[in-house]
């Protein structure tokens, strides 16, 4: 024990590393992004405006030979990985340093999530500056009349703008910043462009395990996910899994006048009320038996860097506009632990619709984030045996008359596949390395998180690869990622630039 905690403070404390990111390196860098603002701006501006969404597959092809080209243009060896015809496509480029002796993969995706445009301000394909955040007093900003240096908290909104290419914007800006300092990276570079993280990666593990010799390395950086909310740079070492189901629940055949049937004819509505009441409390705690019988405990380590976090949830009480949280710990202890999120309800109508009669059925959304060592497939088995439990016959398919006429509750249960969580070793000579290299550039201390709230598939790399798996998140935490009016906040860009800038220049071990 006395071990570990001596690990844990060797990485929260003030690293007493060689100077990799030397001051006048980082000053050039800075320098060369004041002087490149509008052409950095530029090219997110050009690939926000690719509809590189999974219902445009034109769009997904689009963004992918224009970032092949980029690396080309940059001196990249470069080719796109595929699983086959018609599945989008991972641009991979390489680039060896002479003398280096490790390799490292940057992994972004640049493909976004779904729109609904008539939600959005503008249009969320012709990317929109504005001087801060919606609501906020903010006014739209000229940027062909704009001069540089621009106001750091001026925000570009448009899809994937902040998730994920703002990333690749970064990594790109980085190394042009480096290469037009003469400065040697002091590693091999491989990069790894995913184009269907937002669809759930169906076709990762293929690419990878077709392509293990090209991807081989001795580190998988993660240019994916929002910094702490502090601003505070941050390093996430894992990810939580993610599966889903949608439960429909059946009540009569022909919607019911409920003056003539209520209090005798059971409303799926109803049912499903309390069948959500029996999965979960109101403070966030799983209430299905053994649902956390594979939960991995967190070490010490991982406990520390916990509580080494600054406290933002004073703020972000206000910033969310909410009375109460769940539970009575900190945000980042409650990403710590499994999650039952009901994504929606519907049942019936409301407002002007609404009818006085007893529903035909009820739809539940769920998804459930998972935590080391839980599976979608263990997840799945528990629920189903919980349900059964409670009564329930569970079928696959729209049940007919005589199942309808044989069982008192029937759920149809639709699972979506999902993919487990992952969370790698803080104390390897990589993650210190890491973490000495992002606090050079950030030239402060750095959030450490064991493991991001949200999920990414990152399981696959290090299952595939066997080598370390590292969160390097660079867009602000209030960036409206996979909701309307996704934007970046413009310093968030600009310390992504030197962020960047270290991991190709100053990483070390």
């Amino acid at each position: 024990m006395r071990c570990l905690l001596r690990a844990a403070c060797g990485l929260l404390a003030v690293f007493a590393a060689p100077q990799l990111f030397a001051a006048n390196l980082r000053d050039h860098v800075e320098g060369y992004r004041i002087t490149h603002e509008s052409q950095i701006v530029g090219q997110l501006d050009e690939l926000t405006r690719i509809r590189s969404i999974a219902a445009d597959p034109a769009g997904i092809a689009e963004a992918a030979d224009r970032l092949q080209s980029l690396l080309k243009e940059r001196g990249f060896e470069t080719k796109q990985l595929s699983a086959g015809n018609g599945t989008p496509a991972v641009v991979f480029g390489s680039l060896r340093s002479p003398g280096a002796r490790r390799t490292v993969v940057f992994y972004a995706h640049y493909d976004g999530q779904p729109v609904t445009p008539s939600e959005w301000k503008s249009d969320p394909f012709i990317p929109a500056m504005r001087s801060g955040p919606l609501n906020s007093g903010e006014h739209d900003i000229d940027l062909k009349a704009a001069r540089s240096p621009f106001n750091p908290e001026w925000r570009l909104f448009g899809r994937a703008a902040s998730d994920d290419k703002a990333s690749i914007v970064a990594f790109l800006g980085a190394f042009d910043a480096l290469k037009a300092s003469g400065q040697k990276m002091s590693v091999n570079v491989k990069v790894v462009w995913e184009g269907e993280e937002e669809a759930g990666s169906p076709h990762l593990a293929k690419i990878l395990r077709d392509n293990q010799t090209l991807l081989a390395s001795d580190l998988w950086l993660i240019g994916d996910a929002p910094l702490h909310q502090s601003r505070r740079q941050m390093i996430y070492f894992g990810a939580r899994g993610i599966t889903g189901v949608s439960v429909t629940i059946y009540g009569p055949i022909k919607a019911l006048h409920d003056g003539h049937y209520g209090n005798w004819v059971p409303n799926p509505a109803v049912m499903a009320a309390t069948l959500i009441a029996q999965m979960r409390d109101d403070e966030g705690r799983i209430l299905i038996p053994g649902f956390a019988d594979h939960v991995r405990p967190m070490t010490p380590v991982e406990l520390e860097a916990i509580r080494s976090l600054p406290p933002i949830e004073d703020e972000l009480i206000r910033e969310c506009g909410i009375g109460r949280t769940e539970g009575n710990e900190q945000l980042p202890s409650s990403l710590m632990r499994p999650a039952l999120n009901i994504r929606g309800i519907r049942s019936g109508q409301v407002g002007a619709a609404a009818a006085n009669a007893i529903p035909t059925d009820a739809v539940i959304s769920i998804d459930f984030r998972l935590v080391p060592d839980q599976t979608p497939e263990s997840v799945r088995a528990t629920v189903e045996s919980f349900l059964r439990d409670k009564g329930w016959t569970i079928v696959a398919d729209v049940p007919d008359l005589d199942t309808r006429l044989a069982h008192a509750r029937i759920a149809r249960l639709e699972w979506e596949p999902g993919y487990p969580a992952f969370r790698s070793d803080l104390s390897t000579p990589a993650a210190s390395a890491v973490l000495a290299a992002a606090r050079k550039a950030a030239q402060g201390p750095v959030a450490l998180l064991p493991m991001m709230g949200a999920s990414v598939p990152i399981y696959l790399f290090a299952d595939i690869f066997k080598v370390p798996v590292i969160g390097l998140p660079i867009v602000n935490h209030d960036n409206n990622q996979h909701a309307a009016n996704e934007n970046l906040r413009l310093q968030n860009l600009w310390d992504g630039i030197e962020t960047y800038a270290a991991m190709l220049a100053a990483l070390s071990w």
